[in-house]
C-alpha cells in the first residue's frame, strides 16, 4: 500500500515493452511450429555430391518427407547427441524398392547420406559387368542418350546413360561414368540381412553406397530419415545460394517444384 493505504497500481505496460512481448511471443510460437513441422512432417535437405547425378545435381534443394516411413531415434533433430539407444519405430512403413531416401550412415550414426532402395530385406545384390542383378536376374536397362558432364578434371564429357526398370516396376536412370568397367562394375554377391537395405546412387562410378561395406554397407531401417519427395529450389553448382543477384542467371528454373523419382 501506498501512504494513503491504497493498493499501489502496477505501472501501465508500455507500448515500446508490450510491442517487444508480443514480437517475443510470435518468434517462439513460429519456432515450435517449424520445429514441429521439420521433425513431423517435411525436412529441407540440399545435395552437396555428385551420386545421384543424373537424378539429382549438386545445388539442388529439396523435401524430405519425414512421415512416409514413420519415427526413428534419428527423425528427431540433432539425435546424434540424445543418449538413448533406439533402434525401432514407430508407425513404420518400410521403403520401397526404388525410393530416393535420406538415412543416417550406419557408420556413425550422424551423417546424412541420400541414396536409392535397391535391396530389401533377404534380396541378393550384385553387379556384374556394369549390370545390376536382383535375386539372380539382371535388371532391364535400355541405352539412351549419353548424359553431358564432366570428369574429375573438370573437362565437358559424354557418359553412357541408361534407363533401368527395377523388379517392382521403377524406371530410373542411371549413368556409367566409367563405362562398365567401373571399380563397382563387379561386386561380390551380397545378402542384404533382415530389417536392413542396401542402398546405391544412380551415378554408379561415382557413389560411395551399400557396396562399400566398410563405409556404407546395409542400412538399418532404423538410420532411415524420410522420403525424398521435391525439389524446392536449384543452383548451378559452385554458386551459393545466398548470392541472391545470380538467381536470373544461375537459378535452374525448370527444375523448381519438380517431384522426384
Amino acid at each position: 500500500m501506498d501512504y494513503d493505504g491504497k493498493p499501489l497500481r502496477k505501472p501501465a505496460e508500455t507500448g515500446t515493452w508490450a510491442s517487444i512481448r508480443e514480437t517475443l511471443k510470435v518468434g517462439i510460437q513460429a519456432l515450435l511450429i517449424a520445429l514441429v513441422v521439420r521433425t513431423l512432417l517435411f525436412q529441407p535437405f540440399n545435395i552437396p555430391s555428385g551420386s545421384l547425378v543424373p537424378t539429382l545435381l549438386i545445388g539442388d534443394y529439396l523435401f524430405v518427407s519425414k512421415y512416409s516411413y514413420g519415427y526413428s531415434k534419428y527423425s528427431l533433430p540433432l539425435s546424434e547427441y540424445i543418449p538413448i539407444q533406439a533402434d525401432g519405430r514407430i508407425w513404420g512403413a518400410e521403403p520401397k524398392r526404388g525410393d530416393i531416401a535420406v538415412f543416417k550412415l550406419p557408420k556413425d550414426n550422424a551423417t546424412d547420406y541420400i541414396k536409392r532402395v535397391i535391396g530389401l530385406p533377404g534380396d541378393k545384390i550384385q553387379m556384374i559387368d556394369g549390370v545390376l542383378n536382383i535375386n539372380g536376374k539382371a535388371v532391364k536397362r535400355e541405352r539412351i542418350a549419353d548424359y553431358e558432364t564432366t570428369d574429375p578434371y573438370g573437362q565437358a564429357t559424354k557418359v553412357p546413360q541408361y534407363l533401368e526398370t527395377l523388379p517392382n516396376g521403377v524406371v530410373h536412370k542411371v549413368i556409367e561414368r566409367d563405362g562398365d568397367n567401373g571399380f563397382w562394375d563387379k561386386t561380390e554377391l551380397y545378402t542384404v540381412p533382415a530389417g536392413h537395405f542396401f542402398m546405391m546412387g544412380d551415378n554408379r562410378d561415382n557413389s560411395t553406397d551399400s557396396r562399400d561395406l566398410a563405409n556404407v554397407g546395409y542400412v538399418p531401417f532404423a538410420n532411415f530419415v524420410g522420403r525424398a519427395e521435391m525439389i524446392f529450389f536449384s543452383i548451378d553448382e559452385g554458386t551459393p545460394a545466398w548470392q541472391v543477384w545470380n538467381w536470373p542467371a544461375h537459378v535452374r528454373w525448370s527444375r523448381l517444384f519438380s517431384t522426384i523419382h
